[in-house]
């Protein structure tokens, strides 16, 4: 049996064929089409579908359901894109028109979000939980919440959005309109913004910005990490302040939905241990159950930018 998902971001749309053992055999990446309309959307949902099946050698025919995970609030029970605002869409009627171009083939959708934490929890980290939680560190904070095996979207489609809670009361702007959200420290995003402001107040003869050669915009999520590394005081000041706003949203995470396995995702958490340990000493003394014989197991997520392809296509199960 095989399996097709469909990752649609802002930057790519990334299709992959997956087989019986939840590994992709074969994918397909082409661009997203940037404001265009919902037609020319789909036509390039499609096309690249149509490509990533002839690479892998299979029909349409073949395939039990199509799997997409998008970006918004996303009603499963609809197929309607409520809102996207990555994408510009509202109200967009995804499942009826990509199923007029697959001729007739089902298709499943989900916020993106929650597909990759689907994937994680089929093939990845989260395999073998009941309850689970993955977390993503991109542009902003994503998240996805699988209770008792199923995800969990709210009766609204727009739940588990823990990137959008406050956790700096008045803090930074965040898109949503609201200030002081968890994405707006703990993202990639969020920590150049912390270690910008830190290198204005720092000499300029420090090693955090011999590092970037003197252009503060060439910071990066890793400029941090490299100067506390380099035995640079700032660095390891911007550091242990990013680790303590990330851990304090995972805290107020694990305390809300006790998950059996937390994961994290992103290009942050290729530091390894250099955040994962100290993190999880954050977690541990902060979290209410830190006294019970059962606590929740905090790692890196797996499966990496094949989460979102893998969750979409088991849609399905």
């Amino acid at each position: 049996m095989k399996y097709l998902g469909i990752d649609v971001g802002g930057t790519n749309i990334a299709v992959g064929i997956v087989d019986e053992n939840d590994k992709i055999v074969a994918k397909v990446s082409n661009k997203t089409p940037a404001g265009c309309s919902e037609e020319v959307f789909c036509d390039c949902v499609a096309k690249t579908s149509f490509e990533a099946m002839e690479k892998a050698g299979i029909t349409l025919e073949e395939l039990p359901w199509i799997g997409l995970g998008c970006p918004g609030t996303i009603n499963r029970a609809t197929g309607i894109v409520e809102f996207s605002n990555n994408l510009g869409f509202s109200n967009f009627p995804v499942k009826k028109m990509l199923e007029e171009r697959f001729h007739g083939k089902e298709v499943i959708i989900e916020n993106d979000a929650n597909a990759a934490a689907y994937g994680e929890f089929q093939a990845g980290a989260l395999k073998g939980a009941v309850n689970a939680v993955a977390i993503t560190l991109g542009t902003g904070v994503g998240s996805g919440i699988i209770i008792d095996g199923k995800i969990y979207s709210g009766s609204n489609f727009a739940g588990g959005e823990m990137g959008h809670h406050v956790i700096v009361f008045n803090g930074r702007q965040c898109n949503c309109g609201r200030k002081g959200c968890w994405e707006r420290y703990a993202s990639a995003t969020g920590l150049i913004i912390t270690t910008k402001e830190a290198m204005e107040k720092a000499d300029k003869n420090s090693p955090i910005w011999k590092l970037v050669d003197g252009d503060i915009n060439r910071v990066s999520g890793r400029t941090a990490f490299d100067a506390m590394r380099a035995g640079d005081p700032v660095g390891k000041a911007v550091v242990d302040e990013y680790i303590a706003y990330l851990g304090c949203g995972i805290v107020n995470v694990i305390n809300t939905f006790q998950p059996d396995i937390l994961c994290i995702g992103g290009g942050i958490c290729n530091e390894g241990d250099t955040l994962l340990v100290p993190l999880r000493a954050y977690v541990d003394a902060e979290q209410y159950s830190m006294n019970s014989s059962k606590k929740t197991v905090v790692c890196r997520a797996e499966l990496g930018n094949d989460a979102g392809i893998i969750g979409a296509a088991l849609l399905g199960r």
